[in-house]
C-alpha cells in the first residue's frame, strides 16, 4: 500500500524515514547527472561520426603482414590498387591516387620505442592524376616523441643509394636510388625498403601530390617564407608550370624577402633544385612543413575543425580515423619543440657519379639517426 505524504513526514519525524525534501532533491540531481552523461555521450558519438564522415575518403587500406606470412604469400598475381579521383583533372579537383601493389604489403615491424611514433609523409612526382606510378618526391619522416614532447622532421634524400626489397631475403644486390622504390613496387615496397635500410619502424603514411599539397596550404591562408633573390626566378618557373597543371592563376613572385606564399607559390619554391642542390631542396621542404604545422597550431579549435573538414580527400593515408585523432591529440603542444634532420648527414656519404648516387655509411648514419629520434638532440 502506497504511503501518503503525511505518513512519510511522520516517519521522518520519528527517525525512521528520509527527509522528503532531500529525497526529492536527490532524485532531481540524479536526473540532471543522467542528462549530462547522455549529452557527453552524444557529443563524443557525434565527434566520432564526424571524423568518420570527414576522413572516410582519405583512408586507403594497405595490407600489413608479418615477415613470416610474407614468405608464404603467393606473389604470382600482380594486383595494383589505387584510390582517389582519377577521372577529374587537378584543375577539376582530382588528385593523383596512391600506388599500392598487393605483391608488396607493408612488412610489420615492432615499435622500437613505445614513446616514439614515426609516420612517413611523402609526395609523388606526377604531372597528372593518372600518373600514379611516378617516383616519390619529398620523403619526410615525422617523428612524434611523447617522452621529450617533440616533433622531428627527417628528410630522406631521394638520391640515396639503397638495396631495394621488402625483406633482406628479397633485397636487390645492386644499389639504386631511394626514390625509385615507389615506382617499382608502390607504397609498401618503399616503406619496407626505408625500414630495412635505416632500421626504422614506419607502419603509417600520408601521401600528397603537388596539387593537394598546395590546396592544404591555401586552406590555412598561406605560409610565411623568406625567399632569397636568387630563388625568385626558379620559383616563378615552377609557378608557371603548376598554374598550367592545376588550372590556377597564382601570381609570380616580384621580390625577395619574407612574404606570405599561397599554395602554388610555396610548393613551387620547395621544388627548386637546380639553383643549388637537393640538400637545399629538402631543406625548403622541411621549412614548408614546419611553417604549415606552426600555422595550424595557431588556429582556434573551430578553425581547426573547419580545416579538417575542408582537407578531407586532399590526401591519402592508411591511418584510420581513430589513428588521426590519436596522433593529433598526442602532438598537441609539441609544435614549439620542432627540429629538423637530413639523411644522409654531412660527412656520412660519398658521391658516385655514374649513375649519380649518394653512397652512405649506414653503420654510422643509422646510429646517429636512432640517437636523434629517441633522444632530445636538436
Amino acid at each position: 500500500m502506497r504511503k501518503n505524504n503525511t505518513e512519510i513526514y511522520t516517519e521522518y519525524q520519528d527517525g525512521f524515514g528520509e527527509d522528503p525534501v532531500k529525497k526529492k532533491k536527490k532524485r532531481r540531481l540524479g536526473k540532471i547527472i543522467i542528462r549530462i552523461l547522455l549529452a557527453v555521450v552524444g557529443l563524443v558519438l557525434g565527434c566520432v561520426l564526424y571524423f568518420f564522415y570527414t576522413f572516410g575518403g582519405t583512408y586507403v587500406p594497405v595490407d600489413v603482414v608479418s615477415e613470416q606470412d610474407y614468405a608464404t604469400m603467393d606473389l604470382s598475381d600482380d594486383k595494383s590498387t589505387t584510390g582517389g579521383d582519377t577521372t577529374s583533372s587537378w584543375a577539376e579537383g582530382g588528385h593523383t591516387p596512391l600506388y599500392y601493389n598487393s605483391k608488396h604489403p607493408i612488412i610489420k615491424v615492432d615499435q622500437k620505442d613505445p614513446d616514439v611514433e614515426n609516420i612517413l609523409v611523402f609526395g609523388v612526382d606526377a604531372r597528372s592524376v593518372k600518373d600514379y606510378k611516378g617516383r616519390s618526391d619529398a620523403m619526410i619522416v615525422v617523428s612524434i616523441n611523447r617522452r621529450t614532447k617533440s616533433i622531428k622532421l627527417i628528410s630522406l634524400m631521394r638520391d640515396t643509394g639503397v638495396y631495394h626489397g621488402d625483406t633482406d631475403a628479397t633485397a636487390k644486390k645492386k644499389l639504386d636510388k631511394l626514390n625509385h622504390a615507389y615506382h617499382y613496387g608502390g607504397v609498401g615496397y618503399m616503406i619496407n625498403t626505408i625500414n630495412r635500410t635505416f632500421d626504422l619502424d614506419i607502419q603509417r603514411f600520408v601521401m600528397l601530390d603537388f596539387g593537394s599539397a598546395a590546396d592544404v596550404i591555401d586552406l590555412v591562408g598561406g605560409v610565411e617564407i623568406d625567399v632569397s633573390a636568387a630563388e625568385v626566378k626558379y620559383a616563378n618557373h615552377f609557378i608557371e608550370e603548376d598554374n598550367k597543371l592545376n588550372g590556377s592563376n597564382s601570381p609570380l613572385l616580384v621580390s625577395s624577402g619574407k612574404q606570405t606564399l599561397d599554395g602554388i607559390q610555396a610548393v613551387s619554391w620547395a621544388r627548386i633544385r637546380y639553383l643549388d642542390s637537393d640538400f637545399m631542396r629538402t631543406s625548403r621542404q622541411r621549412t614548408i612543413a614546419t611553417a604549415l604545422i606552426n600555422k595550424v597550431s595557431t588556429l582556434s579549435y573551430f578553425k581547426k575543425m573547419q580545416l579538417l573538414n575542408s582537407s578531407a580527400g586532399m590526401f591519402e593515408t592508411n591511418m584510420t580515423t581513430m589513428d588521426l585523432m590519436r596522433v593529433g591529440m598526442s602532438a598537441i603542444g609539441y609544435t614549439d619543440n620542432m627540429s629538423e634532420y637530413r639523411v644522409p648527414a654531412d660527412k656520412l656519404y660519398k658521391v658516385q657519379n655514374n649513375p649519380w648516387m649518394m653512397i652512405v655509411d649506414f653503420d654510422k648514419q643509422n646510429k646517429l639517426l636512432k640517437d636523434y629520434i629517441q633522444g632530445d638532440k636538436k
